[in-house]
């Protein structure tokens, strides 16, 4: 008899449909037993399945008929197929095909099934079942059946009834009698907005180091990328652990893009719905290329497509490989990355802010008061040169973080609270959604091109002839004039001033130290 099942795969961001079409025949004693034969471009771990579905259905209590024939064609034919999810519908596809489950024709249709079996029969979590979830009710599925530690990621998905299991023997139950099963409920909106105020860290517990604090409020108003040069120990890294807690809150569908991204990583625990928070992702600087944009053998989003609508924080940036550096030009202009490769293709988001530190120079030590420092101009800019022009053009705001002395962090007061920095962020980004309204993919100062800052970055002429001025005697480059117009923009809109003065031009300039022609001489 034959049987067809239905499941579904990841690619990329988004699911496909699949369906498993299973043959099962008796063979007669005097031929061969043919092996079992499974077609539609299974990789090595769904060729796999089947040693996994057999021990199941037998530690199940089901004793399959000796002298079968099994043919299973995986359509459609021409995907790719990847991944242990497709072992749950294989074996209720054996059961059917043998007629040891005859469930009812319509629940079968309705039903996608999804999910790794162990060889007890116990249903292990698979990747990407939100992903997986918002294709089943697009395609008009009514249940999705997934192992329980995927239920509650699956289970956001609204208009779609998703049951959880823990062995293959619930199922088989769900498919005699539906109602064996319950189906899983997530208050979306409740979970989702109790978790947005709950922030690991605060900038209450940073003590001093204004000027830097006002450099980050600034960055998370206009979505500005940052770079922070200062000595080892100064606080590059525990300032920058506290960006997200100041960053607007995500919107509930930025949640779910992002959520959606890090469940087809496999990156999501089972008590997890929606993320709540901005990602916060911090990769080591031994970081390969594949790891830092995705990609693979196998694909899987990268760690600039986890920081989706958070923060990618690069420490000790020229530690990192020059190629790996190189990568992020693109993504970081087009915010999306595409990979391909010879068995896919695949199209992922990675709008993030970037967020990097470094030392002044090798020692570290470069203008610190201590005077540690010997290293020689050519070395300091040898160490410089580890980050390329084009890429350091892309960071809006550069600022050196100086040491605090003991005197000061014992007797400094308490820093003011993330609470208190995000509702002027908040105010500063309202005012930009305002002025964006109706430009496709224009949401911050950060994203603007120069037919944007032609329309809404003018300068006065007193404020740009104090640009000239601080141009020409500070030797600042070209390139950072654009970005000084847009950071400028950004301290404008803090003050909640439609127009861009000298006052905000002078800040703006300050955040420019890696631009100066005299830098490590």
């Amino acid at each position: 008899m034959l049987a067809t099942i239905h499941s579904a795969a990841v690619n990329g961001l988004s699911a496909i449909l699949v369906y498993l079409e299973i043959d099962c025949k008796q063979v007669p004693p005097h031929q061969p037993t043919p092996a079992f034969i499974m077609v539609g471009l299974p990789d090595s771990t769904v060729r796999e399945s089947r040693m996994r579905v057999e021990a199941a259905l037998q530690s199940t209590g089901i004793v399959l008929p000796n002298r079968m024939s099994y043919r299973v064609n995986l359509a459609p034919a021409d995907v790719r197929k990847e991944g242990s999810g497709f072992d749950l519908p294989l074996a209720i596809g054996m059961l059917v095909s043998l007629q040891i489950l005859q469930p009812e024709e319509d629940l079968l249709k309705r039903t996608l099934f999804v999910g790794e079996l162990g060889f007890d029969g116990s249903l292990r979590p698979v990747k990407g079942a939100l992903s997986i979830a918002i294709k089943a009710r697009a395609e008009g599925y009514d249940h999705l059946i997934v192992p329980k530690a995927n239920v509650r990621e699956a289970a956001v998905v609204n208009r779609l009834k998703v049951y959880g299991a823990e062995t293959l023997q619930e199922v088989i139950g769900f498919l005699k009698d539906p109602a064996t099963l319950e189906p899983t409920v997530v208050n979306t909106r409740e979970e989702f907005y109790a978790a947005q105020t709950d922030f690991p860290f605060d900038f209450a517990d940073v003590k001093g180091q204004e000027t830097v604090k006002r450099a980050f409020e600034i960055a998370a108003a206009g979505g500005h990328n940052l770079i922070l040069i200062g000595s080892p120990g100064c606080g590059k890294s525990m300032m920058a652990k506290r960006l997200p807690s100041i960053l607007p809150q995500l919107t509930l569908a930025e949640s779910l893009e992002t959520t959606q991204i890090h469940s087809v990583a496999g990156q999501l625990d089972a008590q997890t719905s929606l993320i709540a928070q901005r990602p916060f992702r911090a990769p080591h600087h031994t970081i390969s290329d594949v790891a830092l944009i995705g990609g693979g053998a196998t694909y899987k989003p990268g760690e600039i497509s986890l920081a989706h609508n958070g923060v990618l924080f690069l420490d000790e940036l020229p530690e990192f490989s020059r190629s790996a550096l190189e990568t992020l030009r693109q993504p970081l202009e087009d915010r999306e990355i595409t990979i391909s490769r010879s068995k896919y293709t695949a199209t992922l988001p990675c709008s993030f802010m970037l967020i990097a530190s470094m030392n002044p120079c090798p020692c570290g030590y470069y203008g610190h008061p201590s005077g540690k420092c010997h290293c020689l101009p050519g070395q300091i800019q040898k160490y410089m040169n580890r980050i390329s022009g084009p890429l350091l053009d892309r960071i809006d705001i550069q600022i050196m973080v100086n040491s605090v002395s003991v005197d000061d962090l014992a007797n400094a007061p308490k820093g003011e609270s993330s609470a208190d920095i995000r509702a002027r962020v908040i105010t500063a980004r309202d005012i930009q959604t305002e002025r964006f309204r109706g430009i496709q993919g224009l949401h911050c100062n950060a994203q603007m091109q120069r037919q944007h800052l032609e329309r809404f970055a003018t300068l006065s002429p007193e404020a740009r002839e104090v640009l000239t001025r601080a141009m020409q005697r500070m030797g600042l480059s070209a390139r950072a004039y654009d970005r000084i117009l847009k950071v400028a923009r950004t301290i404008a809109d803090l003050d909640r001033s439609a127009e861009i003065g000298p006052r905000h031009v002078k800040e703006a300039v300050q955040y420019r130290n890696l631009d100066r022609n005299d830098w490590g001489e």
